[in-house]
């Protein structure tokens, strides 16, 4: 129905509305199979059977569903799968994978910072990175909008003036690979994704698409955090820790109870029987 960003603008407008109460915080949390979710008075009805594909995105093609400048964009090559949006977005000039799905709440769980679900790239950088450089890379580097999280580094090919590297970051922030390379004194001149969670590009050509399988599936919804099932839904709760807390002993059967000593006497503290008192004299004959 809408991007995610005008879906927001949509919501701050004040044109959505719940259950006939306008709604103008995001992120709400509503249920299209319980709730009346309308548009400017129009209802909502609930989305049909939940999709997600796996596409091979070409360089030069944004990841949104409309673009002003009319580049070409994703939706365009997965037009025949129904109407999904991106999870995460990859740059113009980035290939590689990206997710498209018409559930939300799995798109949710897949990129809140919470879960750290890692993305594989694989970057061609000019120059030769140093050790230091590597290692900056895995300790985490000062950008402007903060310290990155650490990332994994693995050097795949040295050339005469350029270094193939793969990467892993659990984080979505905007341009990060790029900002990383660059923060450590290296230019990226390609840049490909070749895995997002457990989901990898394998084989798949450029502008290609597929179905995830049922396995790949619910390899996500569980890195999203979601109960296992076909359909969207709450995160699944966090396991259960084990009860530490100290458990009272159960009596062996025919043992006094708590607080009494064998024999009748009331038991100390500590179960200590009391002392015994001073012994009575014989009467002298």
């Amino acid at each position: 129905m809408a991007s995610r960003r005008h879906a927001e603008a949509l919501i701050l407008a004040g044109r959505v509305t719940v259950n006939g109460v306008v709604v103008r915080t995001l992120g709400t949390r509503a249920d299209p199979e319980r709730d009346r979710i309308a548009l400017d008075g129009e209802h909502i009805p609930a989305a049909g059977a939940r999709r997600t594909v796996v596409l091979h995105k070409p360089r030069g093609v944004v990841s949104t569903l409309e673009d002003p400048e009319g580049r070409p964009t994703v939706a365009a090559l997965v037009a025949g799968a129904g109407r999904l949006f991106p999870v995460g977005r990859l740059d113009l000039n980035s290939t590689g994978l990206l997710l498209l799905t018409n559930d939300g709440a799995l798109a949710a769980g897949l990129l809140h910072p919470r879960r750290a679900v890692p993305r594989v790239y694989r970057v061609k950088v000019d120059g030769t990175p140093s050790e230091e450089a590597i290692t900056r890379l895995r300790r985490g580097v000062r950008l402007e909008d903060g310290k990155s999280a650490p990332a994994r580094v693995r050097v795949l090919g040295r050339l005469p003036t350029k270094t193939w590297l793969e990467l892993t970051v659990v984080e979505g922030r905007t341009h990060l690979v790029r900002r990383l390379c660059e923060a450590v004194g290296h230019r990226v001149d390609k840049l490909a994704r070749v895995r997002l969670g457990p989901v990898a590009l394998g084989t798949l050509p450029p502008g290609a698409w597929r179905d995830v399988t049922p396995r790949e599936l619910a390899a996500l919804r569980a890195a999203a955090g979601l109960r296992p099932g076909r359909g969207g839904g709450a995160p699944a709760p966090p396991p259960r820790g084990r009860d530490t807390r100290p458990r009272r002993p159960r009596p062996r059967p025919g043992s006094p109870p708590p607080g009494e000593a064998r024999g009748g006497a009331c038991a100390l503290p500590g179960g200590r029987p009391p002392a015994p008192g001073p012994r009575p004299r014989r009467p002298r004959p």
